[in-house]
């Protein structure tokens, strides 16, 4: 039904930058996208969502360093992500919702990415 097509992740120094993209092909309406990140141990974290209508929410300790952006046309979201820190590092899951109307969306998740932020 939904095809998710994730890069972006890496390995970077504390200060550093990286940017994800999740791109996805499905015959449905998307509506939010966004990611949650999974550390070692820890609980999956909403990072950051976009809707349609591109209203944006982010996570507390990542505003004003990462920006979602999405290109609905090609159903492509972008995480930005700038002066990242240690503690940023976990799997990053990119998610979609989709369906037929905005009253019954179902999610969709990839496979993940990890994002490694050490010296």
């Amino acid at each position: 039904q939904v095809e998710l097509v994730e890069s972006g992740g890496g390995l970077v120094q504390p200060g550093g930058s990286l940017r994800l993209s999740c791109a996805a092909s499905t015959t449905f309406a998307i509506y939010d996208m966004g990611w949650y990140r999974q550390a070692p141990g820890k609980q999956r974290d909403l990072v950051a969502t976009i809707t349609r209508t591109i209203s944006t929410n982010y996570l507390d300790s990542v505003k004003g360093r990462f920006t979602i952006s999405r290109d609905s046309a090609k159903n492509t979201a972008y995480l930005q992500m700038n002066k990242l820190k240690p503690e940023d590092t976990a799997v990053y899951y990119c998610y979609v919702g989709f369906g037929t109307n905005p009253t019954f969306v179902k999610n969709y998740w990839g496979q993940g990415t990890q994002v490694t932020v050490s010296s």
